[in-house]
């Protein structure tokens, strides 16, 4: 009898031991987790930040640059429209997506302002009379520091999603993770030339093209 109390209390102790450590693994999972996805959050919401930044920045620069004689005003409601897009996707500034559709629809209206700008910035290189304008120089000089920013915040959130991302797929955690509710989250896509941030720069050197009527 003595012999089997005996394994019986070896079995109940290596029970005991599996089930400290289990728990020990979650918790210690948990509050590591917990880290990384505040870490992420804080991330998402600088990028949040910089492209709000942007946004405000967009208005002066569509009101200075429509001071100038006949231009283009199909430039100008695109880049108000796409504006007005961006505003439309509704997305937590404060809490990063785990829903890769949103994020990519997000990254889809961001994208399609960018674009926008760009073609403004073009056109806005057919009239020399804005280089002697002291506030289009300095829209010029904020929205070249915003790009900037944005490639630099876009960069540290996706390196932070790693790390959650990695943490979480990794033995045992990935047992755990999702009944813990830490979810996979997405990156931001790399496009090509992304890793370089867009220059916002005009040649005033050149002779302007006589703008059209």
């Amino acid at each position: 009898m003595k012999p089997v109390l005996g394994c019986l209390g070896v079995v109940v102790v290596a029970v005991l031991i599996a089930a400290i450590m289990t728990i020990a693994t979650c918790v210690g999972g948990f509050n590591k987790l917990t880290g990384l996805s505040q870490s992420v959050d804080a991330k998402w919401a600088q990028v949040q930040n910089v492209y709000q930044r942007r946004a405000d920045l967009i208005p002066n620069l569509v009101n200075t640059v429509a001071g100038a004689a006949n231009f283009e005003k199909s430039t100008l409601v695109e880049v108000t429209n796409a504006r007005a897009s961006v505003g439309k996707v509704q997305i937590n500034p404060n809490s990063a997506p785990t829903d890769p559709a949103q994020l990519r629809q997000f990254e889809a209206a961001q994208g399609g302002l960018s674009s926008a700008l760009s073609r403004l910035l073009v056109v806005a290189e057919k009239y020399p009379d804005l280089k002697a304008n002291s506030n289009f120089q300095a829209l010029q000089a904020q929205l070249e520091g915003t790009e900037n920013r944005i490639s630099v915040e876009r960069g540290r959130f996706n390196e932070a999603v790693q790390e959650y991302n990695t943490t979480a797929r990794r033995f045992p955690l990935v047992i755990f993770a999702p009944a813990m509710g830490f979810l996979p989250k997405p990156y931001f896509s790399a496009s090509a030339g992304s890793e370089v941030p867009p220059k916002v720069q005009f040649d005033f050197s050149s002779p302007a093209a006589s703008p059209a009527k």
